[in-house]
């Protein structure tokens, strides 16, 4: 029972988001989200090589939380250096070495990065499993050091690894 829930999210995901967007609960909405569901969910089954697993929800979801704030303050921070110009910021490239090696905790620190307004992910070394993030304004190296790898790597190596 719970292998075949687990094999239903992704279908029933895509049936959801399809009828949001169709605005439509019509019987041929629902019939063509149906087959659109089952065709893309068994179309992406080849791209999908390793299975991902959330050994931790809890610490995923206080790790949501830590992310969702921390935005908000990275906004405001934005905010003020486009109000007071960009002599007001030190932009720079820092190289943080990682011990994460699971994929789908990378995915996860990327978009954290991502989302945060100010910085950006701007390569990743495999050999040397090293990331090089662009921060808007670089004042302290070891604050962001301590930022991505105590606040983010951390959570995300108990979640995935």
């Amino acid at each position: 029972m719970k292998r075949s829930i687990k094999h239903l999210f992704l279908p029933l995901l895509l049936l959801a988001i399809w009828l949001l967007l169709n605005d439509s609960l019509s019987a041929g909405y629902v019939v063509l989200g149906i087959l659109l569901a089952i065709w893309l969910s068994l179309a992406a089954i080849p791209f999908r090589p390793v299975k991902a697993s959330m050994r931790r929800p809890l610490v995923a979801l206080k790790l949501t939380g830590q992310v969702a704030w921390d935005i908000v303050l990275s906004n405001i921070a934005v905010g003020r250096i486009v109000v007071k110009g960009p002599q007001a910021s030190r932009p720079g490239f820092l190289r943080i070495p990682l011990r994460m090696t699971d994929p789908h905790g990378l995915a996860a620190l990327a978009c954290i990065i991502t989302y945060t307004p100010g910085t950006v992910w701007s390569g990743f070394d495999e050999d040397s499993n090293t990331l090089t993030l662009h921060i808007l304004d670089l004042q302290d190296e070891q604050v962001w050091l301590d930022t991505i790898q105590k606040r983010y790597e951390a959570p995300l190596l108990e979640i995935f690894q």
